[in-house]
């Protein structure tokens, strides 16, 4: 192949910590990177973090310090977080990064040219005690439809897209007071004029979750309204017109044109076109969060179609639903979370992965309990998979020097390795990953009932030939097992292949006789259950503070 993929992973606000919730949504998109490698494709994985805006002005006049320094400080943060978890990412920036700026402020001179955008004067949202403008979602209230506590954006209850003043009661979400307006111009993109474009996009698309189709339908049929591009703040990107010097471009309004930018860096790097990999013939998947899908279905599509410059709209909207833990909504303003700086720390990585992507949000909300991550690892990783790996690699570097013995890859075996790649790549392009890691575990457990059924460490004295044979097969299927887990796997994997001298491209897998194993490692270590209650504890503590 040689395909172009841009695959955009979410740019998580660099206003604090992650927590396990951002990894469940933001996963995905790795294994999707790694999968089409494998299969020779050009592929761009591109995020950031999200530095701009209310949020992170917010926290750094609490802690007393500049947005930058906050923004960078969790952009480190951030980095070493992923790194830790294996994504591999072609490039991970942040929307602070003077490419990235560069790259918003053209965009947005050709974007005001467009008839898109007009001038209007309206109220905006002011806190006299902060003494700032508020972003939306600073704002919080009465959810006029449904009654329910709710932010000035949207409401997590009912989904309703709101205006801060439609709020009942609305207040200020950092000091609790009353909230205020203020008359000042700004520029809008008229995203109401871009109905029927945005309604052929989600009517034609084939690769989009079920919850992008429907929240998607949801906001066009309420009726879309135009959006500021513009916001009264210090902290952001220079507005590119004339007479908007004291502004900066609204935040909603550049982060998602970090795909295009750090894309196009990347496209400089590899001295390829830029053109191409946003023209007809790419592939394009946005991961994210189910919070997020109205920025990649309705915002990131109006602001390609409004600039006129004939960009690649997107074709896979991988959203996930949310993701709770032990039962209990995650709430960072109440620290009730699991950081992912801390669960790297003390975790292995493909355990974190493997349960996220078994037990994770994919197609319904998920619970996230410690009894399970502890019963995942033992039961799937360390008592299917790694058990299968370490039984038979053991087993002929105990008795046959670690030399690979003769023996003819079974046919019936050869086909169902050949159908597990061709099923497993069709679900993982899909968005299947619960589905296509779980077919693969089918074929570990299969895998370790062939070993029992052969019974090697009797036929070894009994019957050599059919012993060499049966862990001939064994050799194969952990070599096969070993690409095919890559993308979910990729510290495992890593290992598997370098003691078998494999490449990783998806394809069946074959280690000649004669190669010699070196010495191996327990691809897994068991975690105690005692953690269980160790851990739960800690959660519950969370509650009482």
């Amino acid at each position: 192949m040689n395909n172009n993929i841009l695959i955009g992973g979410a740019w998580p606000y660099a206003n604090g910590s992650l927590h396990i919730g951002h990894i469940a949504g933001l996963l995905p998109g790795d294994i999707l990177a790694r999968y089409h490698r494998a299969c020779s494709d050009s592929v761009f994985f591109v995020s950031g973090s999200d530095c701009h805006g209310t949020p992170v002005a917010i926290r750094a006049k609490k802690e007393g310090k500049t947005p930058q320094e906050i923004s960078n400080f969790y952009h480190e943060e951030f980095k070493y977080c992923f790194d830790k978890l294996g994504f591999s990412y072609d490039l991970y920036t942040k929307t602070s990064d003077e490419n990235h700026k560069k790259f918003v402020r053209e965009f947005h001179r050709r974007l005001y040219q467009s008839h898109y955008v007009y001038e209007k004067e309206t109220p905006q949202v002011f806190c006299e005690k902060c003494r700032t403008f508020l972003a939306d979602r600073f704002v919080t209230g009465i959810c006029p439809k449904c009654g329910k506590d709710t932010r000035g954006d949207q409401c997590d209850n009912c989904g309703t897209v709101l205006e801060p003043e439609s709020l009942i009661n609305p207040i200020c979400a950092v000091c609790g007071r009353p909230i205020t307006f203020k008359q000042s111009r700004h520029l809008y993109i008229a995203t109401s004029c871009l109905e029927k474009e945005l309604r052929a996009l989600v009517d034609k698309s084939v690769g989009w979750r079920k919850n992008a189709v429907s929240f998607t339908n949801r906001y066009l049929d309420e009726g879309v309204r135009d959006r500021a591009l513009t916001r009264d703040l210090e902290w952001g990107i220079d507005v590119p017109k004339d007479g908007y010097e004291d502004k900066t471009i609204y935040i909603w309004a550049e982060n998602v044109l970090g795909y295009l930018s750090a894309s196009k860096q990347v496209c400089e790097e590899r001295k390829v076109n830029f053109d191409e990999l946003w023209g007809p013939n790419s592939k394009h998947y946005y991961v994210h969060g189910k919070d997020n899908i109205p920025f990649h279905t309705i915002i990131l599509p109006a602001l390609l179609i409004a600039n006129g410059g004939g960009f690649h709209l997107p074709d896979r909207i991988v959203s996930s639903e949310y993701l709770t833990l032990e039962g209990r909504k995650i709430s960072t303003s109440q620290n009730y979370a699991i950081w992912v700086k801390d669960i790297v720390e003390n975790y292995n990585p493909d355990s974190i992965r493997y349960f996220f992507i078994a037990n994770g949000p994919e197609k319904k909300d998920a619970d996230f309990s410690w009894r399970e991550f502890v019963n995942s690892h033992n039961g799937e990783l360390l008592g299917a998979y790694g058990n299968f790996v370490n039984r038979s690699l053991s087993f002929i570097i105990k008795y046959w020097d670690g030399i690979v013995p003769v023996g003819e890859l079974d046919k019936d075996i050869a086909d169902q390795i050949d159908e597990l790649f061709i099923k497993t790549g069709i679900l993982i392009e899909k968005g299947a990953f619960k589905d296509a890691l779980s077919i693969i575990f089918d074929f570990v457990r299969k895998s370790n009932k062939y070993f029992d059924t052969k019974t090697p460490w009797i036929t070894r004295t009994t019957n050599e030939k059919a012993c060499k044979n049966t862990l001939f097969q064994c050799v194969q299927i952990i070599a096969n097992l070993a690409v095919l887990l890559y993308p979910f796997l990729p510290f495992s994997s890593k290992k598997v292949c370098s003691w078998l001298d494999l490449q990783n491209n998806w394809k069946r897998q074959q280690v000649k006789c004669g190669y010699h194993i070196p010495e191996i490692q327990l691809l897994y270590e068991r975690i105690d259950k005692a953690v269980i209650e160790q851990e739960t504890e800690k959660v519950v503590k969370l509650l009482e503070k």
